[in-house]
């Protein structure tokens, strides 16, 4: 995927190396994928800063010129020195300072903020499902796009700020010295005491703008939590408890920026008196100077709006410095979650998964989430799913139903055994080729907000709209779907969704996720509570089409309602991360185990303990043929 704004080009090549942790390794990271246009900007600065150095040295040509006798003849004598002087003035500052302007606004700024942009969120958006998990969602978006901004722009800063003014003072003090030593003496002292302030003050503004960025992030994350849960917080009444929680985070930041701001006031105090010393200074100096004869009023007039643009130019570029050091504090903070290295990526060698027939092997299966001291949640379990079987698995809460599934779609890597498909282990395959080859519909339906056709899509991008119709049919989705109609118009399958699809009802929700499920049609089929949120009449239609859809495929069905999953082929009944029975709904049922204990606690406990367990099982027999 590729894009071009504005002359530079971002790429996902470019990104795929992760970006680097240490400061200044992450700085270079993008940096040097637009180096040539930084390097403009930097000679464009030099131009701008040598002919901003030459305006005081023309104002003293002047002055020697006008202390002339013949007024006239010295004109006449000097015009081609006062013609350059003229298209110095007129042409070349102009030119350099409009080709930093370009540089900066129709280049860097649009086309560079773009790049880091695009480079952190397709770094970022391909970290485990456990990173999104352990962070708010707002805080990571939100360090996302400021990170790009004020990289780009603490960059331009230094070039702009930092190296003009370098160039400047040298030069400045090179003018000074040319006719007496003594000139330069309060540039000296103002850039030794400048150097020093720098010293003391750019770690603790630096530390003190990355607790500031912090904070403000923590504050975006905390805001955007409570706006994504609105109903939770409207239906518990919580709007109190919602306030303190971010003024909570306000506060916070507003100590964080407190300090932040106290240490540049001190900054900006420093450089005030810095100024008004090298204006004074060289002004008593250079009087003086001419007062005993040793150098002429042009020299004095040469040096007196040298060292006034010096103070002004530093006054420019501590402002300039003071938002470097807030911007390389917003960078730190994004780095937190763009500098992190993927966890379970890919191997180097690892190979597309090539699915023949669906068979699903968890060979002696171990995982805990990495909780050594605890049992496992899934603990050395052994199973094999046929190809073309049709498994229901079953448990209580905290069986390690999920953990099963999550494992199997590499959300997650085990800690001990391993599973292949088709013989293939999984850990050795693309986890894209992976779950590519896995449809799954989970109890949480989650939709995008885009309409209800890309949503459908999702499933499989090249469908065409008669696919995306016909996949809403099986999901018994079409006939709600035409009588949508979104907050500005848009209608039936271009209707939107909102955010997470809250615009639609769960039962809705699920049917559009079954739809994406059935258009994707994938060898592999995953079920978690398909159609818990349906209404009896709803799932019983449902129901008929999922019979079509399972066929030919390897399903693997989870669900607390053992109605849905009587039909499975086999049932497996998970107990503290073990299968302690599998079988049949019949064969479990007479068994007498955890399943029947399940099965009885859900039929509303109206049957007897001592009913006899045979007939128990042609009763469920004939519920389920």
């Amino acid at each position: 995927m590729k894009r071009v704004r504005f002359g530079i080009r971002a790429t996902a090549s470019t990104g795929s190396a992760p970006p680097p942790q240490g400061l200044l390794a992450f700085y270079w990271h993008f940096i040097r994928q637009t180096k040539g246009w930084y390097a403009a900007m930097f000679v464009a600065s030099l131009g701008v800063a040598l002919f901003d150095t030459a305006i005081p040295l023309i104002f003293g040509k002047l002055v020697a010129l006008m202390d002339t006798g013949d007024r006239l003849a010295a004109v006449a004598a000097q015009w081609p020195m006062l013609l350059g002087m003229a298209a110095l003035v007129l042409i070349a500052r102009p030119i350099a300072i409009m080709t930093d302007i370009v540089i900066r606004q129709n280049v860097l700024v649009p086309g560079a903020t773009s790049l880091i942009r695009w480079q952190s969120h397709w770094h970022v958006v391909r970290q485990s499902l456990t990173f999104f998990q352990n962070d708010f969602a707002g805080r990571i978006a939100n360090r996302v796009m400021q990170t790009g901004g004020a990289l780009r722009e603490s960059a331009m800063s230094s070039i702009r700020a930092v190296w003009y003014i370098s160039v400047y003072g040298v030069t400045a003090f090179a003018l000074m010295t040319s006719d007496d030593w003594r000139l330069g003496v309060p540039i000296f002292v103002w850039v030794v005491g400048y150097v020093l302030g720098l010293r003391y003050f750019v770690p603790r503004l630096r530390e003190l703008s990355r607790a500031n960025s912090e904070g403000r992030s923590l504050v975006m994350g905390r805001v955007v939590d409570s706006y994504t849960n609105i109903l939770t917080v409207k239906l518990f009444s919580r709007l109190a408890e919602e306030d303190a929680y971010v003024r909570e985070g306000i506060d916070g930041h507003q100590v964080a920026m407190a300090a932040h701001t106290r240490m540049i006031t001190f900054f900006l105090v420093w450089l005030t008196v810095l100024n008004a010393g090298l204006i004074v200074g060289t002004a008593a100096i250079g009087l003086t100077l001419w007062a005993n004869g040793v150098v002429g009023a042009a020299i004095v007039a040469t040096a007196l709006p040298l060292a006034w643009q010096t103070a002004n130019a530093a006054g420019w570029v501590s402002w300039e410095v003071t938002s470097i050091f807030e911007n390389v504090g917003v960078v730190q903070e994004g780095m937190q979650s763009i500098a992190v290295p993927h966890a379970g990526v890919d191997r180097p060698d690892a190979r597309p998964l090539d699915v023949t027939h669906g068979e699903i092997r968890f060979d002696r299966l171990t995982f805990g989430y990495g909780r050594k001291d605890a049992v496992p949640v899934v603990d050395n379990l052994d199973l094999t799913i046929r190809a073309g079987e049709r498994v229901g698995i079953v448990g209580r809460s905290g069986a390690g139903k999920s953990t099963l599934v999550n494992l199997l779609l590499r959300f997650h890597d085990p800690e001990g055994g391993r599973i292949l498909i088709d013989g293939q282990d999984i850990a050795g395959v693309t986890q894209e080729t992976l779950r590519g080859a896995i449809g799954m519909v989970t109890q949480d339906t989650s939709l995008l907000h885009r309409s209800i056709a890309s949503n459908i899509r999702y499933g499989r991008p090249w469908g065409t709209d008669e696919e995306v119709v016909a996949a809403a049919h099986k999901a018994q989705a079409h006939e709600f779907i035409l009588g949508l109609r979104d907050w500005i118009g848009r209608a039936g399958y271009d209707a939107h969704v909102g955010e997470r699809g809250v615009k639609l009802s769960g039962g809705q929700r699920q049917r559009i996720a079954l739809a994406r499920v059935i258009l994707k049609d994938a060898p592999i089929l995953v079920l978690d509570e398909a159609t818990s949120a349906l209404d009896s009449e709803v799932e019983l239609a449902i129901q008929e089409q999922l019979k079509s859809l399972m066929d030919g495929k390897t399903v693997i069905a989870i669900a607390h309602r053992l109605s849905t999953i009587a039909r499975m082929d086999r049932l497996v009944v998970l107990e503290h991360g073990h299968i302690v029975e599998q079988g049949t709904h019949a064969e479990l049922l007479r068994h007498g185990g955890h399943y029947e204990k399940l099965w009885r606690h859900q039929s509303g406990g109206f049957i007897a303990n001592d009913l006899d367990r045979e007939a128990l099982a042609d009763l469920a027999q004939r519920a389920t043929a």
